[in-house]
């Protein structure tokens, strides 16, 4: 643009639009009539910045290790930034495998659930609600996910959905004291309530105070009316602790949950609960249990001599193996 009264007039015009905008921004503080606007240039430009991050910053390390290497150290980082590369590589390899393991195993327990689940990754820990067991996962509204959906992992139960954005959800885990799920046991049908007790074992009140229980017994989810918040079938855990039989209308065990909920990654809601109750066809298989060495017996048999006549044994003393040895011959 050529230096003409014209220009010059438009520049102050604008340096002083700008400065009136940024006073006008400042005094209204939360309630500024701009909030707005940057709301939703945050959602519209959010998604191109992260596109735009991720392909720059590749670009920019290259462009900033050219400039800080000279002629005599540029062989010793050439050498550092293919370690470093190799690095990257090996790690971000073994992550992807594990996820796929994760995803593979999922999708088994999916399968023989016949849930229909959105598959989902945990993004961040915590929630502004204070909630002290929660996670976000990268899924929202627009993959279809509403509150009190059942979400789960390969291993078992993870939690419950609470929260739903446009593009993330928050997730009540298992272990929250505020989590209550009804369960089943295994093959003897006995109901119950488990509550989350934070990193101790889930504790289960089963109705029947005079149930038949034992350490290694298993829990799945009864379901709720609906399949909202829970489907049934979604396996909880193994009891490790059986309290002794009171007076209680109740009996309590606690159990050890299958999910490992401060290792979470890829997670499952289920979008679509199964049209029939699976029952214990999900839990994973028991492992076999060691069978017992077999003994063997062995029967020394005697040495013969030539009339057929067991041999006997010479005896030993203390002058030695001859049996004649140190006796007195009476001279």
């Amino acid at each position: 643009m050529r230096d003409t009264r014209e220009s010059r007039i438009l520049l102050l015009l604008l340096v002083t639009v700008a400065f009136a905008l940024i006073t006008l921004d400042i005094r209204g503080g939360d309630d500024s009539p701009l909030d707005s606007a940057k709301r939703g240039a945050a959602t519209a430009f959010g998604p191109v910045e992260n596109g735009v991050a991720t392909v720059v910053d590749p670009v920019g390390n290259a462009i900033a290790a050219v400039r800080d290497s000279d002629d005599r150290h540029s062989r010793v980082a050439k050498l550092e930034r293919e370690n470093a590369e190799l690095r990257q590589r090996l790690g971000s390899d073994d992550r992807n495998r594990e996820r796929a393991r994760e995803l593979d195993k999922l999708l088994k327990t999916a399968g023989a659930g016949q849930y229909g689940i959105k598959g989902a990754q945990v993004i961040a820990i915590g929630a502004a609600q204070g909630l002290n067991w929660t996670v976000t996962i990268d899924a929202g509204e627009q993959d279809g996910l509403k509150r009190d959906m059942t979400v789960l992992n390969g291993s078992g139960l993870v939690g419950r959905v609470t929260t739903v954005g446009p593009t993330t959800a928050t997730v009540l885990l298992a272990n929250d004291p505020d989590f209550t799920v009804g369960t089943r046991l295994e093959k003897s049908n006995e109901l119950g309530f488990a509550t989350g007790q934070g990193e101790r074992a889930m504790r289960v009140q089963l109705l029947n105070g005079k149930a038949k229980v034992e350490k290694g017994d298993r829990l799945v989810t009864f379901g709720s009316e609906a399949d909202k918040p829970f489907v049934p079938g979604v396996p909880i855990g193994r009891i490790t602790k059986v309290m002794p039989v009171g007076g209680d209308l109740t009996r309590t065990v606690y159990v050890e949950p299958y999910a490992s909920f401060t290792k979470l990654d890829i997670v499952g809601v289920v979008v679509q609960p199964p049209r029939e109750d699976p029952r214990d066809t999900v839990l994973p298989e028991k492992p076999a249990k060691p069978k017992p060495a077999p003994t063997v017996t062995v029967t020394a048999k005697p040495e013969e001599g030539e009339d057929g006549q067991p041999v006997d044994e010479p005896f030993a003393n203390d002058a030695g193996n001859n049996p004649d040895e140190g006796l007195d011959d009476g001279n």
